[in-house]
């Protein structure tokens, strides 16, 4: 038995990395609860006090990160909608208080109603927040239903995609079926349709078809997904007019079909946007496509293709990064969390494999405490059969885990159990589960993880 089994992982090579080793029993560093209580009532007089100032103050400026970028517009009722999100959204508001933080929006998308030039966009951008706020409570189908009206409120073209993007986000997400073949204007009530309006977009058509892509992607049907994104991409310059959320996608696609040269400039491109702050001001997004989830995408999918391209150093780096933002975003025990380290336990299952060692101790801890944290339903239980959150993560990582089962003689029962188990629920159209568990060359099709919609492309 390894004899630092349950300590803070730490590699034989030096960590140059700002980020932190991973810990397969991560209840062992402190909580980050206690920081987010520690800012909460700071916190929550900044906000009350923003409230106040929009309701008053007809010449308020907003911090200037917003004003100056095109997602919190010019007019001043956007200004202040950005400001109310930017306090009502912040981390340690919502988990506090994530009614007190919807009773903020809600009352400002009440003053500003009605408000003249740029009212509408900016109860638009309001609402947009709202249906974030409710995802991250847990309230997926809330959140979906006030994007659906949101869509309504402000019918410019920007905002109607980036209001469509988060709805098939949550679909998705939900594993509810979908076509390739919708468009924003399938979700937009017929007075406001105009094709027009962005369709000759270059940047809002990167951002629809890659997301019909992705829809392909789910579908299995890769040559969909190829003409999609190459049709999307044409015109693709890194990472501008906020398309970092589509150019994951679009990563994601090369990195399933083995692209993994294109795949990595495409990653890296939207990880320097974020080290940049580029992203910091896209008002215009929700749900689980926010740039916080964008972030955490790319990072979680690049340290992947790392793995699989055998630089297990950098892969290592790039995954206990992703960790770090997910649990600081979520908390330690939310699903993302589990996602991340269904990932972190592919690297070390690879990287055994790679060097002829063994880590089926390591491995276990991440896959029992991925399983723990997604809220796997036990493997005598019917949840198979029902409506299943989070279905081809814990499908994946339980077919993992009895790999690990079946190598040790005596727990072949148990794993053959969990072996039957995963192929019972496995659902994904691309790949078998045996395929999705075998790590291929990155010539062939390549399993990727993506955490912003927790399924298996």
């Amino acid at each position: 038995m390894n004899p630092d089994f349950g300590r803070v992982y730490t590699s034989s090579k030096p960590n140059t990395s700002p980020a932190h080793r991973f810990d397969p029993f991560p209840e062992s560093r402190p909580p980050l609860a206690a920081s987010i209580r520690a800012g909460a009532a700071m916190a929550m007089s900044t906000i009350r006090s923003a409230l106040a100032r929009a309701s008053i103050a007809p010449k308020l400026r907003a911090p200037h990160r917003f004003a100056a970028t095109a997602a919190a517009g010019e007019t001043q009722p956007e200004r202040v909608a950005a400001e109310m999100i930017r306090y009502a959204l912040g981390g340690a508001v919502h988990r506090s208080s994530p009614e007190e933080a919807m009773r903020i929006l809600e009352q400002g998308a009440s003053n500003l109603q009605g408000g003249g030039e740029g009212g509408a966009e900016a109860v638009g951008l309001l609402m947009l927040a709202m249906s974030t706020l409710l995802y991250r409570s847990g309230r997926r189908q809330d959140a979906m239903e006030k994007l659906k009206a949101s869509q309504q409120v402000a019918p410019s073209a920007s905002f109607r995609v980036a209001a469509w993007e988060a709805l098939m986000g949550l679909h998705m997400e939900a594993g509810q079926e979908m076509s390739h073949s919708i468009s924003p204007n399938d979700s937009v009530d017929l007075s406001i349709k105009d094709d027009s309006q962005w369709s000759d977009q270059d940047h809002l058509k990167f951002r629809v078809n890659a997301i019909k892509g992705l829809i392909a992607l789910l579908n299995g049907d890769t040559e969909s997904a190829a003409q999609l994104f190459v049709d999307g991409c044409r015109d693709f310059a890194g990472c501008k007019h906020q398309t970092e959320n589509a150019a994951v996608s679009y990563g994601e696609y090369l990195h399933c079909v083995g692209d993994f040269p294109m795949a990595t400039q495409v990653y890296e491109s939207v990880l320097e946007a974020a080290r940049m702050e580029d992203m910091s001001g896209n008002l215009l997004a929700a749900g689980n496509m926010v740039p916080e989830e964008v972030s955490l995408g790319a990072t979680c999918s690049y340290g992947q293709l790392l793995s699989q391209s055998g630089k297990f150093g950098e892969a290592e780096d790039y995954l206990t990064r992703a960790l770090q933002k997910a649990e600081e975003q979520f908390g330690a025990n939310h699903p993302k969390v589990g996602i991340v380290l269904t990932c972190v336990a592919r690297m070390y299952k690879l990287k055994a494999k790679s060097e002829g060692s063994s880590s089926i101790m390591v491995q276990e801890g991440l896959y029992r405490k991925a399983l723990e944290v997604l809220k796997a339903p036990a493997i005598n239980s019917e949840g198979t059969s029902k409506q299943m959150d989070w279905r081809d993560i814990i499908s994946l990582a339980r077919g993992e885990y009895a790999e690990l089962l079946l190598i040790q003689s005596n727990r072949k029962a148990e794993g053959e159990r969990m072996k039957e188990w995963a192929q019972d629920a496995w659902r994904n159209r691309r790949l078998t589960l045996a395929q999705a568990l075998e790590f291929s060359e990155p010539s062939k099709p390549t399993v990727v993880v993506d955490t912003r919609i927790g399924r298996v492309l």
